[in-house]
Order: C-alpha cells, then sequence, then structure tokens
C-alpha cells in the first residue's frame, strides 16, 4: 500500500510516551490551498496548505500521514520496550526477550568496544574460501545468518500450487538498489556508482584490507556482471515469466558450475527434489561466474556484503559510514537516533513478540470487529461492480465471484503469533541477537519445505503502518498499526471513513485483480481463469492506465514508470471507486449535511487526498522512480481521480479541465 517500507520518526522528544503523541484533528481546512482550483491540480488544492507550512525532517527522505501515524505508534513501542528492558523477567519470556533486545541494541558504549567483533567470524570465515564447492558453502551460512549474495533461497507456497511450501530460488547480490543502477549514464547514475565505488572502499579501508581500491573495484565489477544477468524490475512483475519449476537435475544443468549441495548442506537443509527457478538466465551466467571469477573477487564481493548488512548494527563509525551512502539515495540530512533504530530492529526481528504487546494496549478486539464489518461491506461493494461490469462474460464473472468469496481477511494481528521457541536473545550485541532471531526464522521456514502452507502466516507486524494483499494466500491483511487516524477513527463521518480506510480496504482488495493478482485463481494458484476475450478486454484497459501513468512527469525529465507501477495504479483505482460506491450505499437515505462547507461526496475525496500528502527530497523522489512500485503521492491523487465520473460530479469539473481526462483515454476497469 505505501510508497515504501516505511521510514521510523526521528521528531519524538526523549522519553516521550504514547500520550504525548496526539491523534490528527478529524479535518484542518488550513491544510489546503483554496486558491488553485480544484478541477485544475486536486493534490495541491486539498494539500497544499500543509505542504507550504510543513518542513520535512531531517532523518527522512520523505514524509507524511504514514510517517505521521508512524510517529504515534513509534511512542507506543518505545514505551512497552523500554518497560520491558527495566523490568526483571524470567529467561525466556517475552519481557526478557524484548528488553534484553533493546536492551543491548542501545548499549552504545558496548558497540565501540566491540568494534568489528560481532561479525569477525563472518570475515574470517571468508578468507577461507577457495574452490568453488567452499565458495558455495560460504554462500549456505551466509544466507542462513540473514546476509545477502549472488542470489536468494525461500521457501514459499508453490505459485501452481499453493498449499505446497517449496524452495524458490531468485536473482540477488546486488549491493545498490535495483539493477539498472549499474548501467545508467546519466550524470546522476553516474556519480551515485561513484560514490558507491568509494563507500566501498572505505569500509575496507575501515576493516583493515590492504588494497581497499583494488577491493572495491572488484565488488563493483562482479555486481555488475550479477545486474546484466538479472531481470528487469517490469519484467519481475510477470508471476508466469518468473515460474520455472523445475528437478534439482535440470538446475544443475542450467548451473553445472555451482556446487549445490555444498550450498544446501551449509545452509542446514536437505537436498530439494524441485525448485521453482524464478530467473533461469540468472542462474546460468551465475555458473560462469563460479567458473571465470578470481577467488579474490568473491572474496572482496562477500566481505562487502557481510558489511553491508552489518554495519548499521556496528558501531558509530561503521553506522555513520552506511548513512553517508544512503543520504545520497534519499537526501535525508541526518541519521535517526539510535533508540528509533533500535524500535525498527526489534519490530523486525522479534515483531510477533513486540505485536502482540502492541495490541494489548493499543488495539482492541472491539477495533477488529469494527474494522471486519467494514471490510466485509467493501466486498460486497466490489462485488456488485463485478456483477456490473460490461466489458466481462458471464464465464469470467462467475469466476471472479468465486474468487472475492474465497477472500481472507486478516485484521489486526495474527491470530497464531510466532512464539520464537528457541532463539536466545541476551543483552550481548545487536547484531548477535539479530543473527539469532533471523537464523531461527530461515531454520523455521527452511523445515516447511515439501509441506504444507500455514496460511495463518502475516507477512507484516501488527505494528506496521501498512496493509497487502497475497495472491498465493488469496488474502487482504490490515494490521492493526494502520486502522487509525488519519485513516480510520469511528467519530467520525462516512466521508472521511470511506475516503480514506474505506479506499485502501479497496486497493488492496483490487490487488486481487489488478494484472498481476488477477493471474491467480480463488484458491491462491497461478493458473489462467479468464477466457481468451476478457483477457484481451482487460489488458487494454490496463494499457489504458499504463500510458496514463507514464506521461506523468515526476521530477525534470524523468517520467513515472507505468509498468512498473501499472499494479498499485489499478489498484488505486479501482479501489477508489469500489469504496465511493460503498459510501453512497452507507449514506443512502441519511441526512446530506454539508461539513466545513464541502458535501459527503467533496470529503470523501478530500479524505484520500489528504492520506497521500508528502515532502519528499529531489534524491528521494528519483530513487522512488526507479525502484518502487508506487506512483508520486501527487499522482496518487491526481492520477486515478482523473478518471472518475464521481470525482467530476463531486466538484464541478467539466471536459477539458486538467482533472478530467478525455474519454477515449480515460481509465476504468471496475
Amino acid at each position: 500500500m505505501t510508497r515504501r517500507p516505511l521510514l521510523l520518526l526521528a521528531l519524538l522528544l526523549a522519553g516521550a510516551s504514547a500520550a504525548h503523541a496526539a491523534a490528527p484533528p478529524a479535518w484542518n481546512r488550513a491544510d489546503m490551498d483554496t486558491t488553485c482550483a480544484p478541477c485544475r491540480n486536486f493534490y495541491r488544492y486539498a494539500d497544499g496548505g500543509w505542504l507550504d507550512h510543513s518542513h520535512l525532517p531531517a532523518g527522512f527522505g520523505s514524509f507524511g500521514s504514514f510517517e505521521e501515524l508512524e510517529l504515534r505508534n513509534e511512542a507506543a513501542l518505545r514505551a512497552l520496550l523500554e518497560k520491558a528492558s527495566t523490568s526483571r523477567s524470567s529467561k525466556g519470556s517475552t519481557n526478557q526477550r524484548l528488553g534484553d533486545y533493546y536492551g543491548a541494541c542501545m548499549d552504545s558504549v558496548a558497540a565501540e568496544q566491540a568494534g568489528l567483533a560481532p561479525v569477525r567470524p563472518h570475515l574470517d570465515g571468508i578468507d577461507s574460501v577457495r574452490t568453488p564447492a567452499t565458495l558455495a558453502a560460504e554462500l549456505g551460512w551466509l544466507h542462513a545468518n540473514g546476509i545477502g549474495g549472488a542470489f536468494q533461497l525461500a521457501a514459499l507456497p508453490d505459485p501452481r500450487r499453493s498449499t505446497l511450501t517449496i524452495a524458490i530460488l531468485g536473482q540477488g547480490g546486488l549491493g545498490l538498489p535495483d539493477r539498472d543502477y549499474y548501467f545508467r549514464e546519466d550524470t546522476a547514475s553516474l556519480s551515485l556508482r561513484a560514490a558507491y565505488r568509494r563507500h566501498v572502499e572505505k569500509v575496507f579501508a575501515m576493516i583493515g584490507r590492504p588494497n581497499p581500491g583494488d577491493e572495491a573495484r572488484r565488488v563493483l565489477a562482479l555486481e555488475t556482471r550479477l545486474a546484466r544477468a538479472s531481470m528487469t524490475n517490469v519484467e519481475r512483475r510477470d508471476p508466469q515469466a518468473t515460474y520455472h519449476k523445475v528437478p534439482l537435475d535440470t538446475l544443475r544443468a542450467w548451473a553445472p558450475a555451482v556446487p549445490w549441495e555444498a550450498y544446501f548442506a551449509r545452509r542446514g537443509m536437505h537436498v530439494p527434489d524441485s525448485l521453482d527457478v524464478q530467473q533461469p538466465g540468472f542462474f546460468r551466467a551465475l555458473a560462469e561466474r563460479f567458473d571465470d571469477t578470481p577467488v579474490a573477487d568473491w572474496q572482496a564481493y562477500l566481505r562487502w556484503h557481510v558489511m553491508q548488512a552489518a554495519s548499521p548494527m556496528l558501531s558509530k563509525a561503521y553506522s555513520d559510514e552506511a548513512f553517508a551512502f544512503d543520504r545520497r539515495l534519499t537526501g535525508a540530512k541526518e541519521q535517526l537516533p539510535r533508540w528509533e533504530r533500535c524500535v525498527q530492529g526489534a519490530d523486525t526481528d522479534l515483531g510477533d513478540l513486540l505485536g502482540a504487546a502492541y495490541v494489548k494496549e493499543h488495539f482492541s478486539s472491539q477495533a477488529r470487529e469494527r474494522a471486519l464489518g467494514m471490510v466485509k461491506r467493501m466486498e460486497a461493494a466490489l462485488g456488485e461492480r463485478i456483477e456490473a461490469v460490461t466489458w466481462m462474460s458471464d464465464t469470467t464473472r462467475k469466476a471472479a465471484k468465486l474468487k472475492l468469496d474465497a477472500f481472507s481477511e486478516k485484521i489486526g494481528y495474527p491470530d497464531h503469533a510466532r512464539d520464537y521457541a528457541g532463539v536466545v536473545i541476551s543483552r550481548g550485541s545487536w547484531w548477535s541477537n539479530h543473527e539469532a532471531s533471523v537464523r531461527w526464522d530461515g531454520e523455521r521456514r527452511i523445515r516447511k519445505i515439501g509441506g504444507p502452507v500455514d496460511k495463518h502466516e502475516w507477512a507484516m507486524t501488527a505494528p506496521t503502518v501498512n496493509a497487502y494483499y497475497s495472491g498465493s494466500f488469496n488474502s487482504i491483511n490490515f494490521p492493526a498499526g494502520i486502522l487509525q487516524p488519519p485513516f480510520y477513527d469511528p467519530s467520525w463521518d462516512d466521508a472521511l471513513n470511506y475516503g480514506a480506510i474505506g479506499a485502501v480496504i479497496g486497493h488492496e482488495m483490487t490487488h486481487g485483480f489488478d494484472d498481476r493478482g488477477r493471474q491467480f485463481d480463488a484458491d491462491g494458484n497461478l493458473r489462467d481463469w479468464w477466457t481468451a476475450a476478457d483477457a484481451i478486454r482487460y489488458k487494454e484497459r490496463a494499457g489504458r492506465v499504463a500510458a496514463q501513468f507514464d506521461g506523468y512527469a515526476a521530477i525534470d525529465t524523468v517520467h513515472v514508470n507505468g509498468r512498473l507501477t501499472l499494479g498499485e495504479n489499478i489498484a488505486d483505482l479501482g479501489g477508489l471507486a469500489v469504496a465511493y460506491a460503498a459510501f453512497e450505499k452507507a449514506i443512502a437515505g441519511k441526512p446530506h449535511p454539508s461539513i466545513d462547507g464541502f458535501t459527503p461526496e467533496q470529503r470523501f475525496f478530500l479524505s484520500w487526498a489528504r492520506i497521500w500528502r508528502t515532502l519528499e527530497t529531489p534524491e528521494d523522489l528519483r530513487h522512488a522512480v526507479a525502484t518502487d512500485p508506487h506512483a508520486p503521492s501527487e499522482w496518487r491523487v491526481n492520477g486515478p481521480f482523473s478518471n472518475l465520473e464521481e470525482f467530476a460530479k463531486a466538484f464541478g469539473c467539466k471536459p477539458g479541465d486538467a482533472m478530467v481526462r478525455n474519454a477515449e483515454a480515460r481509465a476504468r476497469i471496475w
């Protein structure tokens, strides 16, 4: 749902508690810019005042309503962790694990004394890499400890048999955020690659390598060769193009130079009979790199990936250097304070434990039931729209209704949380606790290969300010963290709630029927359930969405990538249409008073616009356009609204206005 993984807010005062971070008012007219006509630029009309009088916090590349809510959740999580860290709890208890994790993370003195010691075993192990077999084994050990390199292995549902957990191999191993960063020749990209090489060189000098410049060159050269063999982020959006379930012998034939048995053994897993190899071409190229790349290059490469993973959790010199490069990508001026990074770490590594404590104090069973009721009303509205569309045949319509009826709704928090049994958390180091959690979770997942999928699992923690749809699970998921103002409040009128959380719910439901989600059936299997004619009609409509967003300039001459952002744009457009239909039904037969001078219909659209108001650095925006499957915030408002007759009617917009697309170019799917 969000533009990218949420950052943690650097605005809380030391010692702040949840009580100090009040929810925003239901509405503030001062946040608008009414000098801008709503039919010319609605994003500016709705959010211009806020954009003008707000300031981007120094620790952020972007900041908006999502981060404002994160502020309150951060206060709550910090209070829980600080309380746990000062309490006396029995070993292995939730309080002990949370408290010792946070306490170890916050102990900057111990981190300075430890220096490089927490990762020294990994660096020493890399020195022993001499052959393809020892290289494969070392990769297995690094992967088991949460350190990337060369490729990725995961235990996930078989896309064509969603009840079975299989091993999935995918491309990986790049230090820059996306493969295209290695090849662009514009000034900004050339400058970024030069900065990346200097960053790698500096870290090698910090750990005492004798020829840091030469090793940095080796790293960049190897990563560039891996990038050249990688699929683009647009190509990877096609689930058909990334499904190649094959016997292990086929993988051996594709990548004969990779000693797979050595990798699997060190990873601590049985050799699988079959795997889903998402990018066969990448693994053919990887085998060539095993065969023709000097050992010294691989050693430098592995050292770098250890340091890239660990530096933010080590002493100040290393974390400062990691941030120094991150700021080149985001434009953030200051690193977040240590306590915020520790809250984020606890949520990542012990998320279900921390989430359960958060829910106990901040999300009631009544709130969960209210949210579920709204989800059900939204599902009914989507069902009615599926029935009403004229471009879909009855055969496909029946299958679509079956898929909608099979949606699994996950609200607030998981009913079956992970207990982290066997994870030993101590007051040692942040990195050691992180490794313990990652290693345990990896082993837990690996053991599932060949067995049934646990459909109760969540991909987000309860405090997360986000939501998601899972194709393999056919589930819509709304963590407790987002079920709060400015997205939802039971005291608000229907217009504000349906325009915010209602449209978010509609967005996630529509993902089940976007260009990727529509390829999965009611059981979560990758299967074509569309008639050929309906698929053609769908693609024609989706093509209009892609073309529309291709035309939007994000910054300077850099345009939005309509194909990369297609799924999210379809979900925004469909989610708003479904939410508006449900909203109309909710207010039918009721009084329609204007509030603050706006009709209920106008307030619906203003509510959606409010949640996307965002301040952003030019660096962060460029980075987002290159890597993020979401469009920039302005176009998440103006883009879908310009296609909706409901919006034009609410604000009296006419053909020819900027916020009204020509009928022949207008995109409408659901």
